[in-house]
């Protein structure tokens, strides 16, 4: 059983965030307290894992009541183990993700706060454990606060983006079968009419059957020249469409853009393998990258292209996909470099030997 939904945001950061627990066992362990206590401990404790996890798997209003249950816990423990502070901290941390505004977040920060004061007021809790539970959950939620923007603001991109990918895949599947259609539909016709033709004329002419048969030939071949260079087209449409398009669909996503592009005249395989790169880089920049600027740089000398494609997003994987191991494959496949740096966002270096029919353009 998974005790956090999968493709969080986190990642296994809520794991961490357990280890501000500990300070509900100082007080049992240190005051040596009896089974009767432990086992209250170990039940509220019990309690406190069932909450904090399902905060993650539930959503609204459910939400609502898991946070009032670790508010309850909180007012519960307080009067012998002042480390139950921690309930009321864990509550406050939750409640910006579980609201939709900043101002949602602001009152649900102060009725927790104004539950920690009430608790210390009606119990007589020392005025240390007031200080500790309002300071803590007024620092960590408001501090959460602006992670949960973030994380709203992330999720809306990320939507916007799927959205955009979905209406550009549609375009495309139209386009690709209008060309199809222009391609073949005529072609294939008039095969057909040729092919009725020559069946009918072969006992009576053979020699005008003959005649119709190779032109039958000549379209089918003329067909299949068409349907290839329309597949070069949908595979790669040239280093300086795909540098528009990588630059429009970045702008799209809200990251800004720095071309350095000179003018380059490449062979056609260097030109398709450096445009498809370009392609799937802009393509992780955009879903992967959470940046806010991205460089795109495209050179040639000394009887080499290269293509840098750097941004100032999260970097730090050093795991490489099928996207990425792709384009290392195609790369070292014609002789070049492929090179990945994470350290600082995400820098690709792409370095490709250049034939003597792709020099650069006076």
């Amino acid at each position: 059983m998974k005790l956090l939904p999968p493709n969080r945001e986190h990642g296994w950061a809520p794991y961490v965030w357990l280890a501000y627990f500990v300070f509900f066992y100082i007080h049992p362990v240190f005051d040596h307290v009896g089974w009767k206590e432990w086992l209250a401990t170990i039940l509220g404790t019990i309690a406190f894992l069932a909450l904090y996890f399902l905060n993650f798997w539930l959503e609204r209003p459910a939400s609502y009541f898991l946070i009032a249950g670790l508010i309850a816990l909180g007012i519960g423990f307080a009067p012998w183990n002042h480390g139950a502070a921690g309930f009321f901290i864990y509550a406050a941390c939750f409640i910006p993700f579980v609201v939709d505004t900043e101002r949602a977040a602001a009152a649900g920060l102060a009725m927790v706060v104004g539950t920690v004061v009430l608790t210390w007021w009606v119990l007589g809790m020392p005025l240390q454990w007031l200080l500790t539970a309002a300071f803590f959950s007024t620092f960590l939620g408001v501090g959460n606060i602006f992670f949960a923007q973030r994380d709203r603001a992330d999720a809306k991109l990320r939507r916007a983006n799927e959205e955009i990918e979905h209406l550009a895949k549609i375009a495309e599947r139209e386009r690709i079968a209008r060309d199809l259609h222009d391609v073949l539909g005529h072609t294939l016709s008039l095969i057909t009419l040729k092919s009725e033709l020559a069946g009918k004329l072969f006992d009576r002419d053979p020699v005008q059957a003959k005649s119709e048969i190779r032109e039958i030939e000549q379209t089918a071949r003329q067909a299949l020249a068409d349907v290839r260079q329309a597949i070069t087209g949908y595979r790669a449409k040239g280093i300086a469409e795909e540098l528009r398009q990588a630059t429009s669909a970045l702008e799209t996503a809200g990251v800004k853009v720095d071309v350095r592009s000179s003018s380059l005249k490449l062979p056609p395989t260097e030109e398709s393998v450096l445009a498809l790169i370009l392609r799937e880089a802009v393509t992780n920049v955009v879903r992967h990258a959470n940046a806010s600027r991205c460089r795109l740089q495209l050179h040639q000398e000394n009887g080499n292209c290269q293509l840098e494609v750097q941004d100032d997003g999260r970097g730090g994987y050093q795991l490489e996909g099928n996207g990425l191991r792709g384009m290392r494959e195609r790369v070292e496949a014609m002789g070049g470099q492929f090179l990945r740096d994470t350290t600082d966002g995400t820098k690709l270096t792409i370095t490709l030997p250049v034939s003597n029919s792709g020099s650069a353009k006076a």
